[in-house]
């Protein structure tokens, strides 16, 4: 698993052992399995105590898992059952416990394996009369094992009584949880190596167990040089002093219709004329909506496409968390290479937080793409059509954005009108002026400077009264 191999910064330690814990459910048998599956042939052994070895083998296959080659002791309840060595009229500590060390012996005589995967250790609590006897033998076990350079994970209910014994015998820990905002990895303890703090996202899928690790932004750097890109429309460039700069967060905000999506995809149009590969992620819009809107005013999708200066990403935001959907930016950035990343729209995308506060997230997902020299174009809608407060953005998220640019909806002489103007620019310099804002099927075309009108921005303009001379 890449992803966990990355927050343990290159995987496990050789010769180490370390404890998986949590609820039913939480993936602890799944991440074991991939542990084991990587090992060399003949160099893996499974101890299972609480499920039964072909029950494993079964969900092992089911999520594309070669197990076959793995050694097992079988301990769990389902094997012993039917044995003369079940366990039904005496106290679990008055049976025989299970010779752990001398089975292994048995198995691999020359030398132990590589890998052990002991899943649930924290069943064999129940053959001991207290947590000493436990302790000691698992102690005894662990140092056997790891005298002959095994690695060793091993697993263990969250809350069990088990599971405190066993948090301290271990090397590192591993938190598995399942929330109603999704699964989460941690490590707990890591000794003689660092690893990425906090919790990252899991997923179990029929493929296995991918984990995403949690975005950290100052981690990930890359030199850029720092240039103006325009948009290809004259009007538009002068009126955002040149146009946006490199490595820069731009939000386009405004009311649904108004030509935000189609504003950033001009910025897109302009970059495949230089190579430059861009990306949408496009939360609410189909492909196909998008390739016909574009089509309607003369952008060349479908060319930007197949020549690889365009992707367009449809992401359903119940489906994907937002460590997950930073990894999709992140392969976008760092393995296709685009230049200019584009949300459409932060709605959407706030969605994908499954309710939790979004600025964190756009924050860092923000600053890592400025960091890696990566033009990001938000896209916000506002509620209100005209009129009323005005307001950038309803995500508490304007403080990310080197640039604001508004396209509002006017009513002037009876019609309705789209205007464009620039709201900031910390890079330098722009106009302070609302031009008119149309979309036709040349494309995007902007009037000069409207001029003799107040009440703009509330939607309603009136003309502005002539100024009386001083006598």
């Amino acid at each position: 698993m890449p992803g966990l191999d990355h927050i343990l910064h290159g995987g496990f330690r050789a010769g180490r052992s370390y404890l998986v814990s949590g609820g039913p459910g939480a993936g602890k048998t799944t991440l074991g399995l991939h542990f084991l599956a990587e090992a060399e042939p003949g160099e893996a052994l499974l101890i299972s105590l609480g499920e039964a070895r072909r029950t494993i083998g079964e969900d092992a296959r089911g999520i594309g898992l070669d197990i076959s080659d793995v050694v097992s002791i079988d301990l769990s309840p389902a094997e012993s059952s039917g044995t003369a060595d079940a366990y039904t009229l005496l106290e679990p500590w008055e049976a025989e416990s299970p010779d752990l060390h001398a089975r292994i012996h048995e198995l691999f005589p020359d030398r132990p394996p590589k890998r052990v995967f002991v899943d649930a250790l924290s069943q064999l609590r129940h053959l001991f009369p207290d947590s000493f006897q436990f302790r000691k033998q698992v102690m005894a076990l662990m140092e056997y094992l790891k005298s002959g350079g095994v690695t060793v994970l091993y697993s263990a209910e969250r809350g069990s009584s088990a599971e405190e014994d066993l948090q301290y015998l271990g090397d590192g820990i591993l938190t598995l949880e399942a929330t109603e905002f999704g699964r989460t990895l941690s490590v707990v303890k890591y000794r003689g190596s660092g690893f990425a703090e906090g919790k990252h996202s899991v997923r179990l899928s029929d493929h296995g167990m991918r984990v995403y690790e949690r975005l950290i932004p100052t981690d990930h750097r890359r030199d850029f040089i720092t240039e103006s890109i325009a948009s290809g429309v004259a009007e538009v460039d002068t009126l955002m002093g040149g146009g946006i700069e490199r490595g820069t967060v731009t939000i386009f905000s405004g009311p649904t219709g108004v030509g935000k999506t189609s504003l950033g995809v001009q910025f897109m149009r302009e970059a495949a004329t230089r190579g430059e590969r861009s990306v949408i992620f496009s939360f609410e819009e189909r492909l196909e909506t998008l390739r016909y809107r574009c089509q309607g005013i003369g952008i060349p999708l479908d060319d930007m496409i197949d020549q690889g200066t365009l992707a367009v990403r449809e992401v359903e935001p119940l489906r994907y968390g937002p460590d997950e959907f930073a990894w999709l930016v992140r392969h976008e950035v760092e393995t296709q290479g685009a230049r200019i990343v584009m949300l459409d729209s932060l709605a959407g995308y706030r969605q994908s937080v499954f309710g939790q506060d979004v600025a964190p997230h756009v924050h860092a997902l923000c600053r890592y793409l400025g960091n890696m020299g990566v033009t990001v174009l938000l896209v916000n809608e506002v509620g209100s059509i005209a009129g009323g407060e005005l307001r950038v953005s309803e995500h508490g998220i304007s403080y990310l954005a080197d640039s604001v640019v508004l396209l509002r909806y006017i009513e002037l002489d009876g019609e309705l009108r789209k205007t464009i103007g620039m709201l900031k620019k910390r890079t330098g310099d722009f106009e302070k002026t609302l031009r008119e804002f149309q979309i036709t099927s040349q494309g995007l075309r902007v009037g000069e400077p409207m001029t003799g009108l107040r009440g703009i921005l509330r939607g309603v303009p009136e003309a502005t009264p002539p100024r009386t001379q001083a006598r």
